[in-house]
């Protein structure tokens, strides 16, 4: 009854927030409270209370977004939310699903195993907060200072910050930790964290302070303990001092290619009262195997579970989708947070349609044209690709390759340069190295193509990397690399021998054993243009002859061009411009069915061969997917960033971009070590896709800084100059140092104050938590706020001035203790609670003015060793 009433409930709070869904913000939030949708603020996006339950919508507005993507409607299940929250999706999601209307791809959701798509709407990270909405009051009180609380951040790509236990048990050597004080938020980062891993937790630190603190709050980093002493000093007067040696962290639970390539799909069906499911089949998946009038579940090796539903099934069966997945995984025993994702018929996500071999949606259909279509129709032009990088990605052409072309084959582990009269000219049994140069806003670009035969030894094709390698350090890194394999030239390759690229068998004019070629060879001319034709040399047999294209026959004193009845005017001109190349012999034109006797002959006799018609080109409705690699712990494991933008790439990252019809591996400036391994991580993902990937598929290795357009226009936007204008942690880190000495003023007067050292047990007590409370209090009240200062160093304070703290510590309390329960004591010897390296601060106003000879706001005015000497002097060190 009760999720009956939060469903009705959902479906009027929604309803009357459809204008505003309409607005230009992608993103909607709602958390789950008392059976209402209320709506979460912006700046609370990415903080989750465990205890409740969130709607999330996400409605696509990128200029560029494909027409007919669907909407994404994801319910989270907080990790203390109540039982009844689990079964909650069904009811709720189809009422509201019902509400929007259109294309809607839903979710479930479990705190701590969220979907890349979920994980992807939050670039700053998201925060998992404690206990309910009810005790906090506010989703986020922006502005509020009176905190204390331990984050422990983890993540690749997708950030999430976790609160945890006040304490040093809490802290491990392997992650990033954020102690948020309030006014100064310091983030320790552990000796085995890696430099990606601290950059992305300051990006979260700053956001934090950005969107509840308004900016107004310091971020400070310790990246070495003994380096920020002063740093270690307040964290010690917060955590106590700590006791015995960090422990390891625990290694986290990723899910690697191999398993997500284990795909079963299972039909669901009702059989009197009994639900039946099953199996029907498994990858590689063949589309036609969904029917309209069915239901089925495709369970991806138990990391995904997805519901398919057909247009033709009820609405009853709909609605029953969540409880059906959520049986399918208790019977399979799987975990209870184990992503589950709904979709109808036509509204499939690029994911789901990425588990099978070929998929044609209603735009693909719709579509007459291919990329290599395309090329008929559009008179490439260079300004043209430069300045709509889409188009050049689509097109797969960097420029309309008339640029200049250096070419080499390797021999004996060696590079040797192809004559120029030979350029284009291959050998199956051979790598090479082709190195085209062109102009792009006036700057030099390069791409090297490390072509390989299909006969080549390993040998060779280590050679081959090791001289591209070579070549690269020649030019500084800046070589986008694209890896070819033969028979899979892309058509920018094609278009730089100007469609005249012809692949022998074995070395030009002999056999691999050294003996003289054999008299009668056969070539195999595909393609109708410049862009997309290639020659191959195939057996000399008539069974090799195909009726779609066009063959040459040469023999020892003539050689005959073979028309079959199914090629094209274009394939027969393409054909005649190759023959000069292949053979200088007397060429005769020859009609399939018109052959002469010697014809036949040369062939050794009539033979059956492919006669129908070919098929039209399969046009796949498949989107570009971004992901983060990872093997740090062991296999490689891919991270989806799902609705990416250039903003995903960062300097530390080795990203995958999968446009299906050829593979790119990014490595950031700082990721250079992963270089070697990044082509074998492509050729892993291909070998693993479920879909039955070509491990022909060109792989291009781009570095930060030396995009090619083909690259850059798969993103909504970018900016060349992005790179140039972005600071590294290092130099965010280490700051400017002119606001060195206003950290020190900021953190010597934290010190002096001090506020209560823990007793013998290293446990807060209760005069240090008071004048914790006192601090932040005073400082919420009577404290005025500086200008900003640059940020910190690795010891110091990001992005606040001094002025937020007092001048001088203050005493703990008028009274103070008796002067000789501190005077010329040693620290053992003092009562319980007081810090024995501020043993003046508990002395009342009047004895310390009796003592010092001045007051306290005097003292502390003072420069630190003079303080020290007077200290000596009078018995209080």
């Amino acid at each position: 009854a009760c999720l009956q009433s939060l469903a009705c409930v959902c479906l009027m709070d929604t309803r009357r927030g459809l204008p505003d869904i309409e607005s230009h913000r992608d993103l909607h939030i709602w958390i789950i409270e008392n059976l209402q949708m209320v709506p979460v603020p912006e700046p609370a996006y990415g903080n989750f209370f465990e205890k409740h339950c969130y709607i999330v919508l996400h409605v696509p507005q990128s200029p560029k977004a494909t027409p007919g993507v669907p909407r994404d409607l994801h319910y989270w299940v907080g990790k203390m939310a109540g039982v009844g929250a689990q079964g909650a999706p069904g009811s709720v999601m189809q009422h509201l699903k019902a509400a929007l209307g259109g294309a809607i791809v839903q979710h479930r959701e479990v705190q701590g195993h969220e979907s890349a798509c979920f994980r992807s709407y939050f670039r700053s990270g998201i925060i998992y907060r404690k206990g309910g909405l009810a005790s906090a009051l506010k989703h986020v009180e922006t502005n509020v200072y009176n905190i204390q609380r331990l984050l422990h951040i983890r993540g690749g790509k997708h950030l999430s910050a976790t609160e945890v236990e006040l304490s040093w048990h809490s802290f491990n050597k392997s992650d990033v930790f954020l102690l948020d004080l309030g006014r100064i938020l310091i983030q320790w980062n552990g000796p085995k964290a890696s430099a990606a891993r601290k950059a992305r937790g300051l990006f979260l630190s700053h956001s934090l302070r950005d969107r509840e603190r308004g900016g107004r709050a310091q971020v400070s980093v310790v990246d070495d303990e003994a380096e920020a002493t002063d740093l270690m000093e307040i964290m010690e007067v917060v955590l106590g001092r700590r006791v015995g040696n960090l422990r390891d962290a625990m290694p986290s639970k990723r899910v690697n290619q191999l398993q997500k390539a284990n795909v079963h799909l299972y039909q669901v069906c009702q059989k009197s009262t009994d639900l039946v499911v099953q199996e029907l089949s498994i990858c590689p998946l063949a589309q036609d195997l969904l029917q309209e009038e069915n239901c089925y579940i495709l369970d991806q090796g138990g990391f995904k579970v997805y519901v398919w539903q057909g247009r033709l099934t009820s609405l009853q069966e709909r609605g029953d989708a969540f409880k059906r997945a959520l049986s399918f995984i208790q019977a399979k025993g799987y975990p209870s947070y184990t992503s589950v994702e709904v979709m109808d018929d036509g509204a499939e996500s690029a994911g789901f349609k990425q588990l099978f071999r070929s998929w044609s949606g209603p735009q693909s259909k719709n579509k007459n044209l291919s990329g290599m279509g395309k090329l008929l129709q559009v008179k490439l032009d260079v300004g043209k690709l430069h300045s709509q990088p889409e188009l050049a990605a689509q097109l797969r052409m960097v420029d309309d390759a008339s640029g200049s072309v250096q070419m080499w084959c390797i021999q004996a582990s060696r590079r040797q340069p192809v004559d120029r009269k030979h350029h284009g000219q291959l050998c199956a049994d051979s790598c090479y190295l082709v190195l085209y140069a062109y102009q792009k806003m006036g700057l030099g670009q390069h791409v090297l193509y490390l072509w390989q035969g299909l006969q080549a030894t390993a040998h060779e094709i280590r050679a081959l990397r090791g001289n591209a390698k070579e070549l690269d350090l020649w030019y500084r890194g800046a070589l986008v690399q694209e890896h070819v394999t033969m028979g899979s030239e892309p058509p920018h390759f094609l278009a730089i021998f100007q469609g005249r690229l012809v692949i022998f068998q074995g070395r030009r004019g002999h056999s691999r054993n050294g003996q003289p070629a054999p008299a009668v060879s056969l070539f195999h001319i595909q393609g109708t243009n410049s862009y997309n034709s290639r020659t191959l040399e195939v057996p000399a047999l008539a069974s090799a002859l195909n009726s779609n294209d066009v063959f040459l026959l040469v023999t020892a004193n003539l050689c005959y061009l073979w028309f079959g009845k199914g090629c094209s005017g274009d394939q027969r001109e393409m054909a005649r411009a190759l023959v000069t190349i292949i053979s200088k012999e007397d060429m005769e034109i020859v009609l399939e069915g018109q052959e002469p006797p010697d014809f036949w002959e040369a062939l050794g006799g009539r033979a059956p061969y492919p006669s129908n018609k070919r098929p039209p080109e399969d046009v796949s409705d498949f989107q570009p997917r971004l992901f983060e690699c990872s093997c740090q712990t062991g296999p490689l494991v891919l991270t989806e960033v799902v609705f990416f933008s250039q903003e995903d790439l960062d300097t530390y990252d080795v990203m995958l971009l999968d446009a299906w019809q050829e593979i790119f591996l990014w490595l950031g400036a700082a990721a250079s070590e992963w270089k070697q391994e990044a082509v074998a991580w492509g050729q892993e993902y291909l070998k693993t896709h479920p879909a039955g990937r070509s491990p022909a598929t060109p792989i291009i290795l781009v570095k930060q800084g030396h995009e090619p357009p083909t690259f850059t226009g798969w993103f909504c936007t970018w900016d060349p100059y992005k790179w140039s204008n972005t600071q590294s942690y290092e130099e965010v880190v280490e700051g400017d140092p002119g606001a060195v000495s206003t950290i020190s003023e900021i953190t010597a007067e934290i010190v002096n104050f001090r506020l209560s050292r823990w007793p013998g047990n290293d446990r807060a007590g209760p005069l240090a938590l008071r004048a914790l409370k006192s601090c932040e209090d005073s400082s919420e009240s009577e404290l005025e706020l500086g200008p900003r200062a640059g940020p910190g160093s690795r010891s110091t304070i990001s992005s606040a001035s001094s002025s937020s703290y007092q001048s001088s510590p203050r005493s703990l309390g008028s009274g103070g203790l008796p002067r000789e329960q501190l005077m010329h004591q040693a620290a053992e010897d003092l009562p319980e609670g007081v810090d024995p390296a501020h043993k003046e601060a508990y002395l009342s106003d009047s004895d310390f003015q009796d003592i010092f000879g001045k007051s306290k706001e005097e003292f502390y005015s003072m420069t630190k060793w003079r303080q020290q000497e007077e200290k000596k002097q009078l018995g209080f060190f």
